[in-house]
């Protein structure tokens, strides 16, 4: 078993591309019935979005550079400006990230890995908040 501190990236610990892949389709199964998140994505681009939530997060995590060779450098906020971000907004995208994760066995993503990855969830959803309360 690999651990945090193995030279291994967390992308290849946890399983690569069938990983990231499952994780962010589990996310975007659950968006077109969500009354806060649906209306942010485009019905008819949830490919694209599912392609560029998996780049962005295998990249970050160690995988290829998929993000950043399609979509240049990944400028969280910048590409975030124009959806409205409240509080609630980043916190059901955390509660949605989170569910899809659980539905991942523990064997492909071990206790120490699954905290790393919802703690960057954590960070990424509060950075991206644009609106008050």
């Amino acid at each position: 078993m690999t651990t945090p501190n193995s030279a291994e990236s967390v992308y290849d610990a946890i399983g690569g591309d069938a990983t990231f892949d499952k994780l962010v389709a589990g996310f975007y199964a659950q968006v077109p019935d969500d009354d806060i998140l649906a209306p942010m994505y485009p019905k008819d681009d949830m490919e694209g979005a599912h392609n560029r939530l998996k780049w962005f997060l295998a990249q970050y995590w160690g995988g290829p550079q998929e993000f950043s060779e399609n979509r240049g450098r990944p400028a969280l906020r910048m590409r975030h400006a124009h959806f409205h971000v409240d509080r609630a907004a980043a916190l059901r995208w955390l509660e949605l990230m989170n569910n899809s994760l659980a539905q991942i066995d523990e064997e492909t993503i071990p206790p120490a890995y699954r905290h790393m990855l919802t703690d960057h969830f954590e960070r990424v959803a509060g950075m991206l908040v644009n609106q008050p309360d």
